[in-house]
């Protein structure tokens, strides 16, 4: 398969379960366009005898999600394009010029013929379609292409960003770049990434975390559930607080924090298995589901996401009230080793790889930086 089309298929399939990484501020996933653009264009170098080492793989993911964080994160309008494919695909740019060490004029070029192919509608958010996770594959993959088409001379408009029909005239519409600059490079945006430990919308795992709390602090079953209220930003409500439908494309319940909520009552967790077809359609889920309300705060912040109030009502006239402000997965609340270890696992086991496979990659993956060669990585994630 060609290396852009690599890029397409592989982003597609890393964000179609909603469990990758994503940059909150920027509301951007960076890696689901960045690592599947590296891997496919270090491994089409390796066959032709330049292989890329682990160390310049590290370098290029950090200056991807350091561009693409930066440029989602210096808006300051509401969210009207899917950022997690528009900002991705600069990020996929810069981590490609930085891999072929591509000086400043092509990789402006790169750039700019990147931004002729931007494109990511909220539309497919809103309905769930498939389309949600293509988009970031078909950003990848442009990315890809740009970095290609600069190297071999053709050039892109300079001003991508600030000129008059740039980047943030046409996507966005208030901004602080000048504020950005100072911060590139000075606290490292990959550090900065959420991890999410439930395959559903990063702003559900609030209402995720409160009530595995609240289950452990009072021992509660989901019969004992009077009512459920999520009081929450005025971004997250308009990304996730939809309102619970019957038999919801898996990708619209994902997104729906009193579908989410109404599982993990049931189950005490969110895992894959809730958004399989006879789940998404399971009556006693979606009568729970309809006792549990999402409403919108007094926030300001157009682009706040945290924090989230939660109240729930138990039949037996016990009220348990929490406010969440760093949900587990926060680069403040990580994950543990051995929760990413676990999430890996699974995921792995989901493909039907071989578990001894997904050893070796763990291996590979603590020793990147003594990688000679990171197409390496790409063989061993591939299905013999």
């Amino acid at each position: 398969m060609p290396a852009p089309q690599a890029a397409l298929a592989n982003g597609y399939q890393i964000h179609a379960l909603e469990w990758d990484c994503v940059h909150e501020p920027a509301v951007v996933h960076p890696m689901a366009t960045l690592i599947p653009a590296l891997l496919a264009h270090a491994e089409r170098r390796s066959a032709a005898g330049r292989p890329v080492s682990g160390t310049d793989l590290l370098l290029a993911l950090s200056l991807g999600v350091e561009i693409a964080a930066m440029i989602g994160a210096a808006s300051k309008s509401v969210m009207k394009f899917f950022r997690p494919a528009t900002c991705g695909g600069f990020g996929v740019v810069a981590g490609l010029g930085s891999m072929e060490g591509l000086n400043a004029d092509t990789m402006m070029h790169a750039f700019g013929i990147q931004y002729g192919q931007t494109s990511g509608t909220m539309q497919a958010h809103v309905e769930g379609s498939l389309l949600l996770g293509l988009q970031v594959g078909f950003n990848g993959r442009a990315g890809l292409t740009s970095v290609d088409l600069a190297m071999a001379g053709l050039t892109g408009p300079q001003q991508v960003l600030t000129g008059m029909y740039g980047y943030y005239k046409l996507f966005e519409t208030e901004h602080d770049i000048p504020g950005w600059w100072p911060r590139l490079g000075r606290e490292w945006q990959i550090t900065r990434l959420s991890h999410k430990p439930f395959p559903s919308g990063r702003l559900t795992h609030a209402a995720v975390d409160a009530i595995q709390q609240a289950r452990a602090e009072l021992g509660f079953g989901p019969d004992d559930v009077q009512s459920m209220s999520a009081s929450v930003p005025p971004l997250t409500h308009r990304l996730v607080g939809r309102p619970d439908i019957a038999d919801p494309a898996p990708n619209y319940a994902r997104l729906c924090i009193p579908y989410v909520s109404a599982i993990t009552l049931i189950d005490g967790a969110c895992g894959p298995e809730a958004f399989a077809a006879g789940r998404l359609r399971d009556p006693a889920v979606h009568a729970l589901a309809a006792r549990i309300s999402v409403s919108l705060d007094s926030n300001p912040d157009v682009n706040a996401l945290w924090p989230q109030h939660f109240v729930i009502e138990l039949r037996d006239g016990r009220r348990w009230e929490r406010r969440i402000e760093t949900p587990i997965g926060h680069p403040d609340n990580p994950l543990s080793r051995e929760r990413h270890l676990a999430k890996f696992r699974k995921c792995w086991a989901i493909g039907g790889m071989a578990a001894e496979g997904g050893e070796a990659l763990i291996g590979q993956v603590d020793s990147l930086e003594q990688c000679s060669d990171v197409a390496n990585l790409a063989r061993m994630l591939a299905r013999n």
